[in-house]
């Protein structure tokens, strides 16, 4: 076996998702779960078939992120692997509607971040270990910190007042 270090990249202002999933369906139903829950929402999703003609098979409604998640997806190799690259929407946004899809198996991370894929290759294939998300941990947060963390969610709408 030997492993092998995967950079996802990305343009600063797209997050993404990377996960498992399990049939060549994932791609239609991870389109319509995607469109669904975001209005004017840009993404680009592939996903790497792990039998048969052994395909990425994608979709999305943006050219740039759609190819960038194609070519990302065939350097990966991983078996029944999906990326969905987004734009003007958050993972937080869509993360409920992608894990209801029936096919999705799992979750690896969801980011904006910088993001390393560990993966394992064998005679018969390739398969993720592991995610790098970010960067490591530098402290504790300070008061300070707690009382930005804070603005910032209510900045975002996420929290009230």
């Amino acid at each position: 076996m030997e492993t092998v270090v995967v950079d996802i990249q990305k343009p600063d202002d797209v997050n993404l998702i990377l996960g498992q999933s399990h049939f060549i369906k994932t791609v239609e139903d991870l389109h319509e779960a995607l469109v669904g829950s975001a209005p004017g929402i840009k993404f680009g999703l592939a996903f790497n078939e792990a039998s048969g003609p052994a395909l990425v098979r994608w979709s999305g409604t943006d050219d740039e992120l759609t190819e960038l998640a194609r070519t990302t997806m065939l350097t990966l190799g991983a078996g029944h692997a999906f990326l969905i690259l987004l734009r003007n929407a958050f993972p937080i946004n869509v993360l409920p509607a992608v894990r209801a899809v029936q096919e999705v198996c799992h979750i690896y991370c969801a980011t904006a971040n910088p993001v390393q894929v560990i993966v394992a290759e064998t005679e018969q294939g390739r398969g993720i270990l592991g995610v790098i998300d970010g960067i490591a941990t530098k402290g504790i947060e300070t008061e300070a910190d707690i009382a930005e963390r804070k603005e910032l969610l209510r900045r975002f709408g996420y929290k009230a007042g």
